[in-house]
């Protein structure tokens, strides 16, 4: 017996926010997964399903290039149950499609949480909370002296028999190795035949490797100023003259992107509206880089795999490792909508086209997501009018925020 389809869903009675405008009293209509209509005016058919904004924002879903867990799991851990467990926590801060990101670790342990990504994306049904979008393999492919929070024994130059094994499908859609590692060419040059978005990142590169990388397709650097290198850092790595680092790259190179933590402890407000002058809302992406410990109460988590993950502290606002500096985010990316338009001199549209259509054009989906255009996917939110996340809608049906 073949399920009914759903009724029409009206969300109206909110202010929508488009990419390059705010329209006031608008609505968008859902139907089949798709938004049918977006607009000032937009009729209910017979029997749809009507929601009320009340006076709030209709926004598209927000889009998550970066991430690796929430609500007690790690996509690292390997098991259906935990991915589950992390889309449903990120859902209810807005994230629609989500990239599902790789620590450090043994082959195996990448392998079983590329497994269970691809089944969880298999059986994937709205309820279960954020759609995958593919995942992020960020790492292992990581410098000696940028491995940050991650567990280093995990940490190793590029093999190409091992990442070819993770390229066997199209799963991977975001691919990340440090520019100066032996490999890194080789590596980027496979991506870009799976037509990832490829970065850079945990690298200590200079300007002639990062060329060099761009050459073999890289565009794109992992959370600006964190484990990145810098004047200061290449002059302790090659001496002088001083040398030009990832930094200057990126803000040199016009076809190059990058993504910012906006949780307001990991950058000052100056750096995030520096990076949203100098890129434009086109260039620059809003991510989590959320651990475990997201909605978890203050306490000691693991980074990655639970068996074997390294060690770092939350607060319950910033995961940290006593001594040493941050261990990521432990916010949802509502929270970095909500500080990046706080903070800065970005418009609304434009903070919320960073979380939104910014990532969706990086990675190659901007036709099936990422604004509310008439044929996208019905991913929308409910916001009220301090843009917190009343409602979650993906491809028109509710996510409970229970």
């Amino acid at each position: 017996m073949r399920t009914p389809p759903a009724p029409a869903l009206l969300i109206q009675n909110g202010t929508l926010i488009l990419p390059d405008r705010l329209v006031a009293r608008g609505a968008v209509l859902c139907e089949g997964g798709k938004l049918k209509a977006v607009g000032a005016r937009v009729a209910a058919p017979k029997n749809a399903v009507v929601v009320d904004a009340k006076g709030g924002y209709i926004s598209p879903g927000f889009i998550d290039i970066h991430v690796h867990g929430g609500a007690g799991a790690d996509f690292m851990d390997g098991t259906v149950g935990a991915v589950r467990t992390a889309l449903k926590v990120h859902a209810r801060h807005g994230t629609t499609t989500i990239f599902p990101t790789t620590t450090t670790g043994a082959p195996v342990q990448i392998m079983a949480m590329l497994m269970a990504c691809r089944e969880a994306r298999r059986s994937w049904v709205p309820v279960h909370g954020s759609r995958i979008g593919g995942v992020h393999l960020y790492g292992p492919y990581f410098a000696p002296d940028k491995v940050g929070c991650h567990s280093r024994e995990g940490r190793r130059a590029p093999d190409a028999e091992e990442y070819a094994r993770w390229f066997s499908d199209d799963l991977v859609r975001i691919a990340t190795c440090a520019a100066e590692l032996p490999g890194a060419e080789g590596f980027y040059r496979m991506a870009r035949k799976q037509r990832c978005l490829i970065t850079c990142g945990h690298s200590n590169a200079n300007w002639a490797e990062m060329e060099r990388a761009f050459k073999a397709g890289m565009r794109h650097v992992d959370h600006f100023w964190c484990a990145m290198s810098s004047v200061a850092s290449l002059r302790t790595r090659f001496g002088t003259p001083m040398q030009a680092s990832m930094e200057q790259y990126v803000l040199a190179n016009a076809e190059m992107s990058t993504e910012v933590i906006a949780d307001g402890l990991h950058l000052a407000p100056e750096l995030l509206d520096f990076a949203f002058r100098m890129k434009g809302a086109q260039r620059l992406c809003l991510v989590t880089d959320c651990n475990r410990a997201m909605g978890m109460p203050p306490g000691r988590y693991r980074f990655g795999p639970d068996d074997d993950g390294a060690f770092f502290e939350s607060d319950g606002r910033v995961g940290f490792v006593p001594g040493q500096g941050l261990a990521s985010s432990v916010m949802g990316l509502d929270h970095m909508v909500r500080h990046m338009k706080k903070s800065t001199s970005a418009t609304l549209p434009d903070t919320v086209r960073m979380a939104s259509l910014t990532p969706a054009e990086r990675t190659g989906m901007a036709k099936k997501c990422g604004s509310l255009e008439k044929g996208k996917q019905a991913d929308v939110l409910v916001l009220n009018r301090r843009l917190e996340v009343q409602r979650t809608f993906i491809a028109g049906v509710e996510v409970p925020h229970e």
